[in-house]
């Protein structure tokens, strides 16, 4: 088992590059199920959840080769297998996507329940719901969701709640139906619109991603393209907070500032010093502070509102404002499993059903605290960083689950952070 060792108390200085989005990537090689030909994917993280992904897709008898770092090519042509067997759909979340790719692919499907962080409930109703709207026969045998379709055909689909995953796996399956298919209250996230611009390259006709109605087109067949996955919003996010909690000075390059309107104006609202800048060939923005943050008010919405990823982390940099600050969660309802490990680092914070109150103190300081899930472990991350002392990080399996080099990154800023194997 390995351990990050982490000596806080040093500012982050200098720059940092955002490596590809991690929730574009895991549905867009999904989506790759449903091409005819051969895909390029570029720009993918070098995470666990790419990796176990990648096996599912080997597993399932696509060809899969990966030429250089961060590239897939992905050949969907020789899958053989249509299931997605409970051992590989626990090992992560985003093995859901599976349904909608087989079921469009081939119109059968066999995918288990999936796993991924214990963050509260992600029922899959909506997902099965959407599949029965486009005409598929679905049932949930212990954990296994088996659908079957003579033929898909397109529907207007309303989801009570904006999911982004259902949302996704929707499109996936109504790429390949018959007729239009019309998705209200859809998630209009980034990485959804990411998904929509892989499969239109793929000759897909999808449109009105980014907003609350999408609407596809069916095509009988797709074609292989080249796609380079768009940079990942909550990796730089976590950067942005990081540099603040330290009282550091840093630019976060390669990424999309418009995607991180929410956390730019929170950050300014602590009195965070956030620019934004484009260097002609990248965007970047700099981060800097040299003070404690003024505490704010936080509630979690979808996009484009504050995102549910990086309440943990900015938890964690409230724990050190000149005063109170209130955080309600409205997505998940076990996302503050972080607090007892923030406490045990002095900071302190009280839970109420969904609210979390965060009395700022002058500092943290090092400990021996667990990541309970991977958001939480960037909150890990971020307190041990600013804290006085040593802190030794525990479950760091669901940091690498999400970050691409993150010990590397954080060491060239000038941080005392190291891998320990045990």
């Amino acid at each position: 088992m390995a351990y990050f060792k982490v000596n806080g108390g040093v500012p982050l200085n200098g720059e940092v590059s955002v490596s590809g989005s991690k929730n574009a990537a895991l549905p867009i090689l999904c989506a790759s199920v449903l091409a005819d030909a051969p895909c390029r994917i570029e720009n993918l993280p070098e995470i666990e959840d790419v990796k176990r992904l990648i096996e599912i897709l080997t597993a399932m008898g696509a060809t899969v080769e990966c030429p250089e770092s961060g590239v897939a090519v992905i050949d969907p042509s020789t899958i053989k297998d249509r299931r997605v067997s409970t051992e590989m759909a626990t090992k992560l979340r985003a093995s859901y996507y599976m349904l909608g790719s087989l079921l469009g692919r081939y119109g059968e499907a066999e995918v288990a329940e999936p796993g991924g962080c214990a963050i509260g409930q992600r029922p899959m109703d909506y997902h099965i719901n959407g599949m029965r709207s486009l005409g598929a026969d679905v049932i949930d045998r212990g954990g296994i969701i088996i659908a079957r379709a003579d033929e898909l055909c397109g529907s207007d689909i309303f989801l009570d709640m904006a999911s982004v995953g259902a949302t996704i796996n929707i499109m996936l399956a109504a790429s390949r139906a018959k007729g239009k298919t019309t998705i209200n209250n859809a998630a209009r996230e980034p990485h959804v619109v990411d998904v929509a611009n892989f499969l239109n390259a793929m000759g897909a006709s999808i449109r009105g991603a980014g907003t609350d109605v999408i609407r596809i087109n069916g095509r009988e067949k797709l074609h292989g393209c080249t796609y380079a996955v768009i940079p990942d919003q909550i990796e730089a996010g976590t950067y942005m907070i990081a540099a603040a909690a330290t009282k550091g000075n840093v630019v976060i390059k390669n990424l999309i500032p418009a995607h991180l309107e929410a956390i730019s104006a929170k950050l300014m609202e602590c009195g965070i010093d956030v620019v934004e800048g484009d260097s002609g060939s990248e965007f970047y923005i700099r981060v800097s502070a040299h003070d404690r943050p003024r505490p704010v008010n936080i509630r979690t919405l979808p996009y484009p509102g504050f995102p549910t990823d990086l309440q943990q982390p900015m938890t964690a940099l409230l724990a050190i404002s000149y005063g109170n600050s209130f955080i309600t969660e409205n997505l998940f309802e076990d996302r503050f499993n972080h607090v007892r490990e923030l406490n045990r680092m002095g900071a302190h914070i009280t839970v109420n059903g969904r609210t979390a109150l965060v009395a700022g103190l002058e500092k943290l300081y090092g400990a021996e605290i667990h990541a309970t899930d991977l958001r939480a472990g960037a909150a890990m991350i971020v307190a041990a960083l600013m804290a006085e002392g040593e802190s030794i990080i525990r479950n760091v399996h669901y940091i690498d689950r999400g970050y691409e080099h993150l010990v590397e990154k954080l060491c060239a800023l000038g941080a005392r952070i190291e891998r320990v194997t045990e």
